[in-house]
């Protein structure tokens, strides 16, 4: 049992230590580079297999599938950095697949108050719920090729740093867990 509580430590403190590594980098530089994520993946899915076999494996593999597959249509899409996708597939391996989903739905609740306070910011609301209005008529028409303006290749438009999202995200998730394991 004590080992099972220290290899859990340690994994839940590289989740951490990659999130926040990662969140910092986008902050500064808008990039979350492969140097980063491609270990990290690796890193994630073999302390699980060590740590718990086969089963463990199985969950990092699964956490990594559900981040990199539910983000890869806004990778796809241009509305997603390729850095951003990698990183929630690596911070998947490390959490497993329960753990993934509410931390890439924290990171995306986070991200959208981080817009949408830049919006107000920026004064450009107007502007952004124009863009919304093309993006929602074009899908739901199935004319994709008229939203090539609203992609993260458009230096106009304003973009957040998901990855400090994800690792805002990520502490949230862990300071909860640790906050109700003390009660």
């Amino acid at each position: 049992m004590e080992a099972a509580g220290t290899l859990d430590l340690a994994v839940s403190m590289g989740t951490l230590g990659v999130a926040c590594w990662a969140g910092w980098l986008d902050w500064r530089s808008r990039r979350i580079p492969n140097w980063l994520t491609i270990p990290a993946l690796v890193v994630g899915l073999a302390a699980n297999a060590l740590g718990w076999g086969w089963p463990g494996a199985k969950a990092a593999l699964e956490g990594a599938g559900i981040a990199l597959g539910v983000l890869l249509p806004f990778v796809m899409a241009r509305g997603l950095g390729a850095g951003d996708w990698k990183l929630m597939g690596a911070l998947g391996a490390f959490l497993g697949p329960q753990r993934t989903i509410v931390v890439l739905l924290g990171t995306v609740f986070i991200a959208g108050i981080m817009a949408v306070v830049e919006l107000i910011r920026e004064k450009r609301v107007k502007e952004t719920l124009l863009n919304v209005w093309i993006l929602i008529v074009a899908y739901s028409t199935l004319r994709i090729s008229s939203t090539e303006g609203l992609t993260l290749d458009n230096p106009a438009l304003l973009k957040v740093p998901f990855g400090l999202a994800a690792a805002f995200a990520t502490i949230l998730f862990f300071g909860t867990v640790t906050a109700f394991r003390v009660f």
